[in-house]
């Protein structure tokens, strides 16, 4: 596939860095030249210099050949990532994709607007974030949890703790201890190790700090939360830190829902147009989040979760360490620093959220087509989670599991038929138009891909 990416920025960079790793076809457009070089350092891509705007340069970048269009100039203006896209339509791009950094611009009817224009799908990342973080809350009883068809289906994520009864025991050793029917609840699916993620087998052994994925429905939660030594809780109450854009909408979305939201930041003329847009459902203190005293006064330990949005990746983690010293349940961090994201985890904060990897798991979906809804990257681990409509006649409709040859470096998880949801094991057939949820090393996408074409 050929791909032609405006601008090198961070979105930009890795997104170009994910798809050259699939052998695509490659070339990214900047007008500075510094970031370009930056690229090429560490991903094997053809790079452009020059105005993402000029009619010439997209012409010699190859876009009216590219089946995919993305435009993601690091810009505080997004005008340029929309005309480049129109421009890139126009001379014959397959798909066109745009980064805009106006809420207004992704409102259904204003979506509409721009796929008359040519442009396909707009993405703004703040809100993909805001969403995710908001989300995160909703399901308190697990590090991470992705949910499926409103919940019937979900992929939760535990950390073994020294309260596990599964600590140092084989998968096999386990499973042997759950009563009767216990086992048909829930299914391991991975577990990450370090910088290692392994697809479990009956010798796989739990140690102290794995993170483990499941596969459960929503009766297997309560079961899981007792041998993971987690609990199900829910959240009622949120401080977040930080008043930028992304802070604003999680605490919109979270005060639809929570019983108090607070947001503290430093700059008092940002606090008065926060408490303007938000109005009275979410309070608004003027202070430094970074200081332990000011959280204290500001009774952060009555607080069910605390979010870090506070533009510093090293600001975001150390105040959800100072907040669970205080006694906070639940703490969430924005995190850019793609290797800081383990260590972030490793420090104690429950959920670490990082912008590229939620931006390129939306586009990610997009070049896959109708067959996949969802994909996501999951914290702890470089594998997707990834939700596919099994087309009538595909390859994995064919026979049971365990005969059709599905990628070692996948497991698929369960799946949502009609109102019900199914665990999948090795007899488990698909039938046409079923939802399958599948666990993805990066490798295997591709070929996985193939097996839910008709």
């Amino acid at each position: 596939m050929k791909i032609v990416i405006e601008g090198a920025g961070e979105v930009g960079s890795h997104l170009a860095k994910l798809f050259r790793a699939e052998s695509n076809d490659v070339t990214v457009i900047d007008s500075d030249s510094r970031r370009l070089e930056n690229l090429s350092a560490y991903a094997d891509v053809e790079t452009m210099a020059g105005s993402p705007t000029s009619i010439d340069l997209l012409r010699r970048a190859g876009v009216g050949d590219a089946d995919l269009f993305i435009a993601v100039f690091p810009s505080r203006t997004q005008e340029m990532n929309i005309v480049s896209a129109i421009i890139a339509h126009h001379l014959g791009a397959g798909k066109v994709l745009a980064r805009v950094n106006d809420r207004d611009c992704v409102t259904p009817e204003n979506v509409q607007i721009f796929k008359e224009m040519g442009i396909e799908m707009l993405f703004y990342p703040e809100h993909m974030v805001a969403v995710e973080i908001a989300d995160s809350l909703r399901n308190a009883c697990s590090t991470d949890c992705l949910d499926f068809e409103r919940g019937k289906l979900r992929i939760l994520s535990f950390r073994i703790s020294e309260q596990s009864s599964m600590l140092d025991i084989s998968l096999d050793d386990f499973i042997k201890t759950l009563p009767e029917g216990e086992s048909e609840k829930f299914r391991i699916i991975a577990l990450s190790r370090g910088e290692a993620t392994i697809i479990p087998d009956l010798n796989t052994r739990f140690l102290f700090g794995d993170l483990v994925f499941v596969t459960t429905t929503k009766e297997g939660v309560a079961l899981l939360s007792e041998h993971f030594g987690s609990f199900e809780a829910r959240v009622r109450s949120v401080m977040i830190a930080g008043g930028g854009e992304t802070a604003s909408m999680v605490a919109e979305l979270l005060s639809r829902s929570m019983d108090s939201v607070k947001i503290v930041e430093r700059d008092r003329e940002r606090c008065l147009e926060l408490s303007e847009m938000l109005g009275e459902k979410v309070s608004v203190v003027c202070g430094d989040a970074r200081n332990s005293d000011f959280l204290c006064d500001e009774s952060i330990n009555t607080f069910d979760a605390f979010v870090s949005l506070m533009g510093s990746d090293e600001s975001n983690v150390l105040a959800c360490v100072a907040a669970k010293k205080f006694g906070v349940m639940r703490t969430v961090a924005e995190v850019e620093n793609m290797e800081y994201l383990q260590l972030a985890e490793e420090m104690g904060v429950d959920t670490v959220i990082n912008r590229k990897l939620t931006t390129a798991g939306s586009i990610y979906r997009f070049t896959l087509g109708g067959r996949a809804r969802v994909v996501k990257y999951m914290p702890g681990t470089n594998a997707q989670v990834i939700e596919y409509t099994a087309a009538d006649g595909s390859p994995v409709t064919k026979g049971a599991l365990k005969d059709i040859n599905f990628p070692k470096g996948a497991v698929i998880g369960g799946i949502v038929r009609g109102p019900e949801s199914l665990l999948a094991v090795g007899s488990t057939v698909i039938e046409p138009y079923d939802r399958v949820v599948i666990f993805a090393l990066p490798e295997t996408v591709r070929e996985i891909d193939r097996f839910f074409k008709a």
